[in-house]
């Protein structure tokens, strides 16, 4: 009888209380949450020309690349350059903007297409990114 009460009064139970660190990692999840800036990205790796007069513009719904091969992406994916203009206007909304990204190397002629065709849809609101140069 001696024998179980030793061993019952020695068994101690050692749980680790975990509320507290989930407590801290959901709080850190949320931090990093509210704290990420989204960035949209075109799909394609693209080399903008530079230009003095480069303003941002934090309100771009859709973003088209131009490749310097002359290739349209629309929001990371390929598309023709005859089906660009539908495609980008059912994408964006009536006071959405468009900005187009195109590469220094890519052909002008390939850029005012796009940019006829994103016009031919109705989408009004088009600009042409560049990276602000550092004069």
């Amino acid at each position: 009888m001696r024998r179980r009460r030793l061993a019952a009064a020695g068994e101690e139970t050692s749980e680790v209380n975990l509320t507290p660190m989930l407590d801290v990692v959901f709080i850190m999840l949320i931090f990093f949450i509210v704290t990420t800036s989204f960035i949209k990205e075109s799909g394609v790796e693209i080399e903008r020309p530079e230009s003095s007069a480069a303003t941002p513009r934090p309100d771009v719904q859709v973003l088209v690349a131009i490749t310097p091969e002359g290739a349209v992406w629309v929001d990371g994916e390929p598309v023709d350059l005859h089906r660009v203009g539908p495609r980008v206007a059912g994408l964006v909304s009536d006071d959405g903007s468009v900005v187009i990204q195109a590469d220094r190397e890519a052909a002008t002629g390939v850029l005012i297409e796009v940019m006829d065709r994103l016009r031919e849809e109705g989408v009004e609101q088009v600009a042409v990114a560049a990276q602000r140069s550092g004069a």
